[in-house]
């Protein structure tokens, strides 16, 4: 007879040609009791990877970060869910607490656990990047993910609790990979903006960069994290200064969209106009 636990855990993720990242967060997400992959057109290998590992595999048009990993939810067959991202990783720590409140039963609504990045091969401890605690074990009943265009987050209606272990998030592996996702998530930043009626000031675009890469590098102690650091420093500052740049200027409309999937919709000509 197979083992009995108090909870049942679902592995959650989204994806889209995740083939390079998907196979070590799946491997790390086995001991959970399923997995469940929702995909919004992935044209590599990841689909057949995810099968291979005995996930469960959907298909769903990409409708915004936070629509999309509650809809992961939504398929699950049991009400916890650990949600990770394909970049992620669960650390054998983090696995063994999950397994014992598996075993003797959840005390919160929802667990939240540090994540530590790996930056430009560093595994970063400082800059502002670490702890960052987040909520990625919940109750899907009293808890669902929140966020309109960038830095989507679960929102929990009730108790939450830490676990010790770390979530490990592979980020960049070049500088250049870094510049690329600045550019995607401030413009999501700047819409964000916009859709809540804020446009920054001439003096807010100058003044906030310098003192976001200052608290970054001197405050949060990124001058511990050596070269990386510095770049991480660097990069706040202009990451910044680009999303109030874009919230002044105006975002596009479909920058909601993945690269790959705002490529494909430019070339769709719509119903009554001519293709550019």
């Amino acid at each position: 007879m197979g083992r009995r636990f108090a909870v049942k855990i679902t592995g959650a993720l989204i994806t889209l040609d995740e083939e390079k990242n998907l196979p070590r967060a799946l491997a790390s997400l086995a001991f959970c009791d399923e997995i469940v992959v929702l995909d919004s057109g992935s044209s590599d290998r990841t689909l057949e990877l995810a099968r291979q590992a005995g996930a469960r595999v959907d298909h769903r048009d990409w409708t915004g970060y936070a629509d999309q990993k509650n809809a992961a939810a939504a398929l699950a067959s049991h009400d916890w869910i650990l949600s990770l991202d394909a970049d992620e990783e669960v650390t054998p720590e983090l696995a063994a607490s999950i397994g014992r409140l598996r075993e003797e039963g959840p005390t919160a609504d929802g667990y939240a656990f540090p994540r530590r990045a790996r930056y430009l091969g560093r595994w970063i401890r400082h800059s502002g990047w670490y702890p960052d605690a987040k909520v990625r074990l919940y109750d899907r009943r009293k808890a669902r993910w929140r966020g309109d265009y960038v830095h989507e987050s679960v929102t929990v209606e009730g108790t939450t609790e830490r676990l010790e272990g770390d979530l490990l998030h592979y980020t960049c592996d070049t500088f250049s990979q870094h510049i690329l996702t600045v550019d995607r998530y401030t413009t999501l930043a700047a819409l964000q903006m916009q859709a809540a009626g804020r446009r920054p000031g001439l003096l807010r675009l100058l003044t906030a960069p310098v003192w976001t890469s200052f608290r970054t590098y001197v405050l949060q102690r990124g001058f511990l994290d050596g070269y990386q650091g510095f770049l991480i420093a660097a990069m706040a500052g202009f990451y910044v200064f680009a999303k109030y740049a874009k919230a002044r200027q105006g975002a596009p409309a479909d920058a909601h969209r993945p690269p790959r999937l705002r490529t494909r919709a430019a070339r769709r000509p719509t119903p009554g106009t001519a293709a550019l």
